[in-house]
C-alpha cells in the first residue's frame, strides 16, 4: 500500500510539472463530477433487464391460466423466468396491478371492468383474443336476456370477468337480484351437474372462469341450449368494449352439428396489462410470447388479428407502440437476451456519462488556460494605476517614492506566483512590463515625464537618490 501511495504521488508530481496546480485540480473536479454522474445514472435507470416476471392469471384449469403456462414456456427460451400467481379472474387481476404491495407485473384483463379503479400506473400491451361469454340454460328456447328474469343465474364468482360483465348486461335488460332473480354463488366443480338436476336454470360463463372441460361438458350436455345473442350488433354499437362474435353452425363439433344454428356471441377483448415500470425488454418478450400463441387462426379470430393495440380504457404502453411500429429493439433482436441485456445496460451508462464528460473534458483546457491568463492579468490593474498616478504625480519625488514601494510589493508578489513553463511567456512579459513602469517611476527627470517609448527601449534607468 505504501508503495503504491508513493507512485501515485509520484505520477501527481510529474503532472504537476507539467501542467501545474491548476490543471491537477480542473481534472480532478471534472472526474469527480464524471464518476459522480456515472453512479448516479447507474442507479437511476436500473437499466439491467430482469430474469424474473410475475403474471397474474386466473382458477387453476381456466383458459388464462393455460394462456400463462404457454407464456411460461415461451419465456424460458429466452432466459426469462415467468411466475405465474393464481386469481379468482379478470376483477381479481385488475385488484393485483392496481395495488402496488402485491408483487405482480403484468395480467390478464377483460374490457371494461375498470369501473373507477385506479389505472394510472397500468398501460396496456395490447388486446390479445376473444372472450365471449357463453350462456348455458335449460328449458324453452330464449331469444332476450330479459327472458332469464325471475330465475336462478349462476354467474359466475365474484372477481371473475363473467361476474362483472354478466351484471352489467343483465341491469342494462332491467334484470336485477331484487326483481326475483337468484344470483347463486358458483358451484366450485358443480357447475353442470347443477344445471342438468334443476337447482339452477343458467350459467354465464367465460375462459377466464371455467375451464376448457367445464366449456367442453356444457357444449356436449344433452338438453342444453347454448344462448343466441341475436341482438349482437346492437351490444356491439351500444357498449363499445362488446364485440359480436360469430359461431357457424357445426364449427364445435361437426359429427355432432355443435352448434346446431349459426350462433352469436358477444365479449370483451382480454387485453394483456403491465405496470408502467415493466422493463422494454420484458414487454418485447411478452408481446413476442402473445404472437406466438395468439396469431394464430382460430374459431373466433384470424391470422394475424392478435396481439393489437387496441386501446380501450388503458392506455398503449409506449415500447409497446414501438414494438408494434418497428418490432424488437436492435439489440434484443440481434443477440440472446441476456447479452443483449448485458450490453444494453453498459450502453445506457456510457452514453450518458460520455455526453457529461467529453465536453467538460474539452472545456478544461479552455477553463486552464482562462485561469493562468487571469492569474497574471490581474496585475495589470494596479500598474495601470501605478503609471498613472506617475504622471499625475510627476514633480512629487515623494508621492514617486510612495509608488516605487506599492511596485516592489506588487513585484514581490507576482515573484511567488507558480506558473507551468508553457505560460512562461505571460510571466516573463508581466515582469517586464514591471520593469517598464519602475522605469517610469525611478527616471530623472524632475520636469516632465519621460517619453514612454524611451523608458522602453532605454537601458540607462539608474535608482532615484
Amino acid at each position: 500500500m505504501a508503495t503504491l501511495k508513493i507512485y501515485l504521488t509520484g505520477i501527481l508530481a510529474r503532472f504537476s510539472a507539467l501542467f501545474g496546480r491548476g490543471m491537477v485540480v480542473s481534472m480532478s473536479i471534472v472526474l469527480l463530477v464524471g464518476l459522480v454522474a456515472i453512479a448516479a445514472i447507474f442507479l437511476f435507470i436500473n437499466s439491467a433487464a430482469p430474469t424474473t416476471v410475475t403474471i397474474t392469471s386466473g382458477p387453476p384449469g381456466s383458459m388464462f391460466q393455460s394462456t400463462a403456462e404457454k407464456y411460461k414456456k415461451i419465456l424460458a427460451r429466452q432466459g426469462v423466468t415467468l411466475k405465474i400467481l393464481p386469481s379468482e379472474g379478470s376483477v381479481d387481476n385488475l385488484h393485483k396491478l392496481s395495488n402496488p404491495r402485491v408483487a405482480v407485473d403484468v395480467g390478464f384483463v377483460l374490457g371494461g371492468e375498470v369501473n373507477g379503479a385506479n389505472i394510472d400506473n397500468l398501460f396496456s400491451l395490447g388486446s390479445i383474443f376473444y372472450q365471449p361469454l357463453l350462456i348455458f340454460y335449460r328449458g324453452e328456447s330464449k331469444k332476450l336476456l330479459s327472458d332469464f328474469k325471475g330465475l336462478r343465474l349462476d354467474i359466475g364468482p365474484d372477481g371473475s370477468g363473467t361476474h362483472s360483465l354478466a351484471l352489467a348486461l343483465l341491469k342494462a335488460n332491467g334484470v336485477e337480484a331484487n326483481d326475483g332473480t337468484v344470483f347463486v354463488e358458483s358451484l366450485s366443480g358443480d357447475s353442470v351437474r347443477a344445471l342438468l338436476d334443476n337447482r339452477i336454470d343458467a350459467i354465464f360463463v367465460t375462459s377466464d372462469s371455467a375451464s376448457i372441460e367445464v366449456l367442453r361438458e356444457l357444449l356436449h350436455a344433452s338438453g342444453i341450449r347454448l344462448f343466441n345473442f341475436i341482438q349482437a350488433d346492437a351490444y356491439a354499437r351500444r357498449i363499445s368494449y362488446l364485440n359480436k362474435l360469430e359461431l357457424p353452425r357445426g364449427v364445435l363439433d361437426f359429427g355432432k352439428d355443435i352448434p346446431a344454428e349459426d350462433t352469436y356471441l358477444i365479449g370483451p377483448t382480454v387485453e394483456l396489462i403491465a405496470r408502467s415500470k415493466l422493463h422494454p425488454a420484458l414487454s418485447d418478450i411478452l408481446i413476442e410470447a402473445a404472437q406466438e400463441v395468439h396469431g394464430t387462426p382460430g374459431i373466433l379470430r384470424k391470422r394475424g388479428e392478435f396481439p393489437a393495440p387496441q386501446e380501450h380504457e388503458f392506455r398503449i404502453s409506449p415500447d409497446a407502440t414501438r414494438y408494434y411500429t418497428s418490432g424488437k429493439s436492435y439489440l434484443y433482436r440481434t443477440f440472446p437476451f441476456a447479452i443483449a441485456s448485458l450490453i444494453a445496460r453498459i450502453v445506457a451508462v456510457i452514453v450518458p456519462a460520455a455526453l457529461i464528460l467529453i465536453p467538460a473534458l474539452r472545456a478544461v483546457p479552455t477553463i486552464y488556460r482562462w485561469r493562468m491568463e487571469y492569474r497574471i492579468n490581474r496585475w495589470y490593474r494596479g500598474l495601470l494605476d501605478l503609471e498613472r498616478q506617475a504622471f499625475k504625480h510627476w514633480a512629487d519625488l515623494e508621492k514617486r517614492r510612495e509608488l516605487v514601494h506599492r511596485l516592489d510589493q506588487i513585484e514581490n508578489s507576482v515573484s511567488k506566483i507558480a506558473i507551468p513553463a508553457k505560460f512562461g511567456s505571460l510571466f516573463y512579459g508581466l515582469r517586464e512590463h514591471i520593469g517598464f513602469v519602475r522605469g517610469i517611476l525611478l527616471s530623472q527627470s524632475s520636469d516632465m515625464p519621460p517619453d514612454p517609448k524611451v523608458v522602453a527601449e532605454g537601458p540607462g534607468n539608474s535608482e532615484m537618490a
